[in-house]
């Protein structure tokens, strides 16, 4: 009778589900990939990773199968997970695809973004500022996340920001190694497009951001080249022993 009645009246509510512990584990593993602890080709072992997070080996295994499945881990059999290391290639098209979304939030931003929006991308840029000036990359790394992703809220327009934030976290990654060298210059660009953006002029904007994400792609192709990164190892082929002739 009590079942039906607050059934009936909509009042009881709904417990929340705990989050599957290998959902956790993904989480915490992928934040350590994208702000580099884990090195793009490193080798992952289970019973590390488990000491690490504090749990079983188990949710790690389902995990890092999880992480394959989306690109950011590479399973080799017989010789474990690594995190995937990407090609310049792979870089190069994310970020060139990167500017060209957030040059269209930028130019829509400038169009719909009022007051309070514009003052919480100058909060972000005065973060941004300070952690370049403490040498906080992780900080600095941060703020040019959630500035970018304001940015596109700003702009209006749903779609765009719903692909914008599925490249968003990858984004992150290739930003990470290049965001000591980038340094206060990109932060002078964004304060820039900050302004653009509260005058409203749309065309300004869009070339800031346009030449800003260009700055960052060609900082890390440069990096990339200086600095290769290290390829998980190729599975071996194991020979089987000859029989002895007859």
């Amino acid at each position: 009778m009590l079942r039906s009645d607050l059934a009936i009246q909509g009042a009881a509510p709904k417990i929340a589900r705990p989050v599957p512990l290998r959902e956790s584990v993904f989480e915490a593993l992928l934040e350590l990939i994208v702000t580099g602890h884990l090195r793009p080709g490193q080798h992952l072992a289970e019973s590390e990773l488990a000491e690490l997070l504090g749990v079983s080996r188990q949710p790690i295994r389902e995990a890092l199968q999880l992480l394959s499945g989306e690109g950011w881990v590479d399973l080799h059999p017989g010789q474990g997970a690594f995190v995937h290391a990407p090609t310049v290639e792979e870089a190069d098209q994310l970020l060139a695809v990167r500017a060209l979304l957030e040059a269209e939030s930028a130019r829509l931003a400038a169009r719909h973004a009022d007051d309070e929006g514009v003052r919480q991308l100058q909060a972000l840029c005065d973060r941004g500022f300070a952690a370049v000036e403490a040498d906080d990359v992780d900080a600095a790394v941060t703020a040019n996340s959630e500035l970018h992703a304001l940015v596109t809220a700003l702009s209006g327009n749903k779609v765009l920001a719903e692909l914008a934030a599925q490249v968003s976290r990858r984004v992150r990654w290739y930003h990470t190694p290049v965001a000591r060298r980038r340094g206060a210059a990109s932060w002078e660009e964004h304060r820039a497009l900050i302004e653009a953006i509260a005058a409203g002029n749309e065309d300004r904007a869009a070339q800031i951001m346009r030449d800003h994400t260009e700055h960052t792609r060609h900082s890390y192709l440069e990096q990339r080249a200086a600095e290769p990164v290290e390829s998980a190892p190729q599975p071996t082929r194991r020979r089987r022993p000859r029989s002895a002739a007859n």
